[in-house]
């Protein structure tokens, strides 16, 4: 206040009740700027069991913000390990599909070895309109839907679908849709050779695919099963 006496650098207009007072209206001030537990003077411990120990508290602070620096840290480096894990999965994967000596093989390594590639419980492919008639003698590893079947699964628009947990759709994963309890959608770019395709991953971890979670990488390995099979249907 302008009758009063200050130090050097002090704010005339705040009195230490003022302050105070409106520190007990916010007792969160503290927690939205931690950046001040820096420059405070702490409290002596040696004053009393009734003065509060400010020093410990900033260091129970410093040491909460290390703690949940670290959990981010290990949780960052476990899900950029599992991110570079499945990313070479599936790109050995498309290796696989790359190196396929038939149509009829490119269709096993689609429907049978990308299970174990990708590690999941169920892997099926299909299309609608005429798929069994263009793919021949590969085709009894091709499910064919009705048009428009594909649309009922993954909404227009959309390339990929993760969700998780789900319980498995039998007219999807057929047989094996006991075992599905998470499942990614993946839908087969049609082009002149192919009609609307979807490749359906199903596993019995709930929490394999989950909505939100990245999946530019098998939407990837969808695009490259379909330049695959177009080459094989060209030839």
């Amino acid at each position: 206040m302008a009758g009063h006496g200050t130090s050097a650098g002090a704010a005339p207009d705040l009195e230490p009740a003022a302050i105070a007072d409106w520190l007990a209206r916010h007792p969160d001030f503290l927690a939205r700027r931690p950046e001040l537990l820096h420059v405070l003077t702490p409290v002596d411990a040696r004053r009393g069991e009734d003065v509060l120990d400010f020093q410990r508290f900033v260091a129970g602070r410093l040491q909460d913000d290390l703690a949940r620096l670290r959990r981010g840290h290990e949780e960052f480096v476990c899900a950029s390990r599992a991110g570079a894990s499945a990313q070479g999965r599936v790109h050995a994967t498309v290796l696989a599909l790359l190196a396929a000596r038939s149509l009829g093989h490119c269709v096993e390594v689609a429907t049978v070895d990308l299970a174990l590639h990708l590690e999941v419980d169920a892997v099926v492919l299909g299309f609608e309109a005429g798929a069994q008639a263009r793919f021949a003698t590969a085709a009894s590893g091709i499910r064919a839907w009705p048009r428009g079947r594909i649309e009922g699964w993954l909404p227009p628009g959309r390339e990929s679908l993760l969700a998780g947990p789900v319980v498995g759709d039998p007219a999807l994963f057929g047989a094996a849709a006991p075992l599905v309890r998470s499942q990614a959608l993946l839908r087969l770019p049609a082009g002149p050779l192919l009609p609307a395709g979807l490749l359906a991953l199903g596993a019995r971890d709930p929490a394999r695919f989950q909505p939100g979670a990245g999946s530019d990488a098998l939407i990837f390995l969808a695009q490259a099963l379909a330049l695959v099979l177009a080459g094989w249907l060209a030839r």
